[in-house]
């Protein structure tokens, strides 16, 4: 509740670039909430495909989106960097452009965030494929998590999480590295290590989509980006190549269970 007694606002940050097939269904995915003091911002991203013109038609829909454009591409973390800096709301949530939430999503999040105290709220994720088949799997989380729990998995999805836009602001890496980085974990890790706390919902409130061009998809990529993830919150190198380990194992456990 905010200081007058209404419902506080909550800001939803998307960026958004060469969606076009994915994001109208994303945005109503977000605007179909049972919590309904929400604004979107949308900051598409010199896309090169209809995304930008998707991106109009969705906001002249609904005035809690507000769409804002880049003029050159910028690239996913200084994408969000700009949209989070724009944001109304003391409380803050991710989603992708090629993801969906449940309706109460929300809801519940702002439940259990009032309940605990805590700084970050995340949820369990169903899956989808490109096409958007389901796959019979969740990926379930614990009650809470640590830092060095965290360290080995990220259990904590960016299309999840719910947080604080100051604590974001100060914790997300500013820049990347040229090979890229998950900069969403490296902002959740840096929280913990400095004693936020993070509880979980171990329900599906989002649909992840994989896809063969994501990153995610890509286990090579995100191998790479992982190493730099862990160099950029300060790891040693002996540090870096165990967590690495752990978190393959882990990702090959997590990926067996999305293939086609």
């Amino acid at each position: 509740m905010t200081d007058n007694g209404g419902p506080e606002l909550i800001s939803v940050i998307l960026p958004a670039y060469n969606c076009e097939r994915t994001i109208e269904n994303t945005v109503k995915s977000v605007l179909g909430q049972t919590y309904g003091n929400i604004e979107i911002i949308i900051v598409e991203d010199a896309s090169q495909d209809g995304t930008a013109e998707k991106c109009r038609e969705l906001a002249g829909q609904d005035k809690r989106i507000r769409l804002f454009n880049n003029l050159s591409n910028m690239g996913s973390l200084k994408t969000r960097l700009k949209a989070v800096g724009m944001a109304g709301g003391e409380w803050i949530a991710f989603i992708d452009s090629d993801d969906l939430w449940q309706p109460l999503k929300l809801e519940r999040q702002l439940r259990l965030r009032d309940e605990t105290g805590c700084d970050i709220v995340y949820t369990a994720s169903a899956f989808i494929d490109g096409e958007g088949n389901s796959f019979d799997w969740i990926l379930h989380v614990p009650e809470k998590v640590g830092y060095r729990r965290l360290l080995k998995q990220n259990i904590i999805s960016n299309s999840s999480v719910l947080v604080r836009k100051k604590d974001f602001l100060k914790y997300s890496p500013a820049e990347e590295p040229e090979n890229g980085m998950h900069e969403d974990f490296a902002c959740w890790l840096s929280m913990l290590r400095d004693g936020f706390t993070a509880r979980g919902i171990d329900e599906p409130l989002i649909t992840y989509r994989v896809s063969r061009r994501s990153t995610s998809g890509n286990k090579r990529k995100a191998s790479v980006m992982n190493m730099n993830t862990y160099k950029c919150i300060g790891l040693g190198f002996f540090e870096r190549w165990f967590y690495q380990a752990c978190y393959a194992v882990n990702g090959l456990k997590k990926y067996r269970h999305l293939k086609r």
